[in-house]
């Protein structure tokens, strides 16, 4: 999911940027719940939220004297495939023993009794993420990026990306997760069922125009991966000094499937300098400022690392970029039907207008 903008300044942005506001969890009842699976809930100092996102609500608190992230759903409607804590749950109690980098979940309650919402208790990673800024190069011009640290940084998200495609499911108890067969063709349904649900009649021959595209051209689906599909820079918590990945976060979508879907979801969120307004102005990864890769470097340098073919990636490209308007345009429709009332959410309606525009010019070849 698209994270919040707000907050983020010159310096890099911790995942538990904390805010005071801990209202809609019943704590107690949380804490009996808790001493009942022999698990003991401290207030005191007491649960706070994380800053960031639009997604699922994340708390830090305190368990079996050990800091731990409680993790559900947002308030109101959730939207379909969306906020999985039982999915998340079931890959984190997993993949943690084969990829590292992947926070253990150790408790998934489903009982909605409990708080109002599934949740799960996860394990906590101190560290940093960068959004949409760099910090500042370290020269004393505090207006300067750093092109080393943005390098550093596509080479860590690649990284990442590789080792997480090079697990093999089966030995981590996933072997049967999901259903990878006809992965993108249910995908491109999927997607085009969710854009018909919140965009308009303005919008739906565009809508229609390319999902006829994705029918026409549907690629063989590649050899299944643990696939995180919502990967990009900020779900990567890192060590202070932007040196190593501490953590990959956020996996309630996360399946088994085609792994170029995560490459190419990464790509539908990297901006470069002459693109069009809409991507320019999505504010979620600093990718067009020195030392960030180009879309097409990135895409190369993960085939050579993995070996993956990337022929007819177009596809993939096409689909998770469609997909990402989709996206904005289910929050924008929470912000007129729903719960949410923040002012942002207004301004992602004609955002998502943008990205469906770009998706088609992505389509044509107009931009990688």
């Amino acid at each position: 999911m698209p994270h919040d903008r707000s907050g983020t300044g010159a310096m890099p942005q911790h995942p538990a940027s904390e805010i005071s506001d801990a209202a809609g969890i019943d704590w107690p009842a949380l804490g009996r719940f808790l001493r009942s699976q022999g698990m003991e809930l401290a207030l005191d100092p007491a649960p706070v939220r994380f800053a960031g996102g639009f997604g699922n609500l994340n708390f830090r608190v305190r368990v079996d004297g050990r800091d731990a992230v409680l993790r559900r759903p947002p308030f109101g409607p959730i939207p379909i495939g969306g906020n999985d804590m039982a999915r998340e749950h079931r890959i984190l109690s997993r993949l943690w023993r084969a990829f590292p980098l992947a926070p253990r979940s150790l408790l998934l309650c489903e009982d909605t009794a409990v708080i109002g919402a599934p949740f799960q208790l996860i394990e906590y990673r101190e560290g940093v993420v960068v959004r949409d800024t760099l910090p500042a190069a370290r020269t004393g011009d505090p207006t300067t990026p750093d092109p080393a640290t943005g390098d550093r940084l596509c080479q860590i998200v690649l990284e990442v990306l590789a080792g997480l495609h090079a697990v093999d499911p089966a030995a981590v108890g996933l072997g049967d997760f999901a259903r990878p067969e006809g992965f993108l063709e249910r995908t491109a349904h999927g997607w085009r069922r969710r854009a018909d649900a919140v965009f308009g009649d303005a919008e739906r021959p565009l809508v229609a125009e390319i999902h006829a595209w994705l029918a026409d051209r549907l690629v063989p689906d590649q050899a299944p991966a643990i696939i995180h599909n919502d990967y990009k820079l900020d779900n990567i918590i890192l060590t202070p000094d932007l040196a190593r990945p501490v953590a990959l976060i956020d996996w309630d979508m996360g399946s088994r499937g085609d792994p170029l879907i995560d490459l190419a979801t990464l790509v539908s969120y990297w901006s470069e300098p002459g693109d069009p307004p809409a991507m320019r102005g999505l504010g979620q990864m600093p990718t067009a400022g020195p030392g960030f890769w180009s879309r097409e470097r990135v895409v190369r340098d993960y085939a050579e690392r993995t070996g993956r073919d990337v022929s007819r990636f177009r596809f993939h490209r096409t689909l998770a970029q469609f997909k990402l308007a989709v996206v904005f345009r289910q929050l924008h429709h929470r912000h007129l039907t729903g719960p949410v009332d923040d002012p942002r959410y207004v301004g992602f309606g004609p955002l998502s207008v943008g990205l469906l525009d770009f998706a088609r010019d992505v389509m044509n070849e107009r931009y990688f």
